[in-house]
């Protein structure tokens, strides 16, 4: 499993921690963990709708929140729960660009038993590393 959750972070919220072998791998990780936070079982959601999702940062940190709340905006606004099916990090003019696929469906609280709601991600802790030829996010979520 790419990601494991940090019980000793913070006592109201949850934390996890995303790695991979790519900063791609490390993103796809960390839209997993989010997104397995809510619902139980991330098998449960289907492909059903299909969205591009664009962003733009200097800052790979940055680009990792702002990709974060993306995901938790489109569960709150039109009820998706959404995972990467192709993702990819490219270095243009000292700007990071993110082009992803993100597939998934509406909340259906029949098939998606869900553990929390998450409002946000936080900055308290947020990190982002390479350290020993591997990509670490630390995430904080609010709940």
């Amino acid at each position: 499993m790419p990601y494991r959750y940090l019980p000793d972070i913070a006592t109201a919220d949850t934390a996890f921690e995303a790695t991979g072998a790519t900063r791609e791998e490390m993103f796809t990780a960390a839209a997993d963990a989010l997104t397995n936070v809510m619902v139980e079982d991330l098998a449960t959601i289907q492909p059903r709708q299909e969205l591009e999702i664009i962003l733009e940062n200097a800052d790979l940190d940055l680009l990792l929140f702002d990709f974060l709340q993306e995901i938790i905006y489109y569960k709150d606004a039109r009820r998706l729960l959404l995972r990467p099916s192709s993702l990819t990090i490219a270095d243009s003019d000292a700007i990071l660009k993110l082009h992803t696929v993100v597939r998934g469906e509406e909340i259906d609280l029949d098939r998606h038993p869900m553990v929390v709601d998450v409002k946000a991600v936080t900055l308290h802790r947020f990190a982002v590393e390479l350290r020993d030829g591997t990509w670490r996010a630390t995430v904080v979520l609010d709940i």
